[in-house]
């Protein structure tokens, strides 16, 4: 008698936890790399870290008390982001692949070619240690145009892992129907949704009920699985007290979601953790039976949907022929 066939099953890990204040890139990598080991030993094939991560969310430009500190905060914050081509993540690449997980986290990313520009980044780094793509914030969000610089699609991608088909997007790119139907259309099976744990302002707004909507969206906008992992700042911490004076509110909110929208874990609020969820894959056909946008419900050749990923330069030097 053959063998019956059945869907993968794999386990996810969204990790909801604090960077080390102030800014410390080494130290927050470090204290990631525990987590990391954790979410390997609890047998997770892929853990998902918050947006901006390393070395933290630059949230000071929110309710900003002290503007004369502004250019001094912002240097010192650049100081300690993160230069992928100098190695700055070899230590995470060497523990994914010593624990043969998938690790996704979110950077402020510093490239040598020019000084103060910051990039919004999602990084991918494969079971076998290698970097298997960069995602760069395509619209830095409200605010944070005072940090980072606009990014581009050449980073839009879903990669193959040993997981499933993975992608991912940040913050309110999960509101680009663009960008998500970029990667729906990719085969995404697994999606990353990174967010900073929108702070409470001062003023008592809060963007809790966008960061649960938007995730839940995507899961039943995609028929595919949402690992959310959102940052969470402890309200004792006191590393935060000499940066801009301003609200570092967080409260989280990581959850893991199924094709139908429905959370497998979480969300989790106000405190430290990793949340964990076994993804059955039987579940994505299962939905894709009600609604099923890259299969029988799509419609290529009403639309003509291209994407620009030619390299982004200030000025074209090339010669004229």
């Amino acid at each position: 008698m053959s063998e019956k066939l059945s869907y993968p099953k794999i386990k996810a890990a969204a990790v909801q936890i604090s960077p080390v204040f102030p800014f410390n890139k080494k130290k927050t990598i470090t204290k990631m790399l525990e987590y990391v080991k954790e979410a390997a030993d609890n047998y997770a094939d892929i853990a998902v870290f918050p947006e901006c991560f390393i070395p933290a969310y630059p949230n000071w430009s929110i309710d900003f008390k002290e503007p004369s500190r502004w250019e001094e905060d912002l240097a010192d914050f650049t100081l300690e982001c993160v230069n992928i081509e100098k190695g700055d993540l070899s230590s995470l690449q060497k523990a994914a692949k010593e624990n043969k997980i998938i690790i996704v986290t979110g950077i402020n990313e510093v490239i040598d070619y020019y000084d103060g520009v910051i990039f919004n980044s999602l990084v991918t780094i494969g079971s076998d240690g290698e970097i298997l793509n960069v995602h760069r914030k395509v619209f830095p969000s409200n605010r944070e145009k005072m940090f980072h610089t606009r990014g581009d699609v050449n980073g839009l991608n879903v990669v193959d892992t040993e997981a499933g088909r993975v992608g991912g997007l940040i913050c309110y790119e999960h509101l680009q129907p663009m960008l998500k139907y970029g990667l729906i259309a990719q085969g995404e099976q697994i999606h990353c949704a990174s967010w900073p744990g929108w702070p409470i302002f001062e003023n008592g707004r809060s963007n809790k009920g966008v960061i649960e909507t938007a995730s839940k969206a995507y899961a039943l906008e995609g028929q595919c699985f949402v690992i959310a992992s959102s940052f969470y700042v402890p309200k004792d911490e006191k590393g935060i007290d000499s940066i801009g004076n301003a609200s570092w509110d967080y409260f989280g909110g990581s959850a893991i979601i199924s094709p139908s929208g429905e959370y497998l874990a979480g969300p989790l609020y106000d405190k430290e953790g990793t949340v964990y969820a076994d993804l059955d894959f039987s579940l994505i056909p299962k939905r894709k039976a009600s609604v099923d946008v890259t299969g029988k419900d799509s419609y290529p050749e009403g639309f003509d949907v291209k994407f620009n990923k030619k390299n982004r330069e200030l000025i074209d030097f090339s010669s004229v022929e």
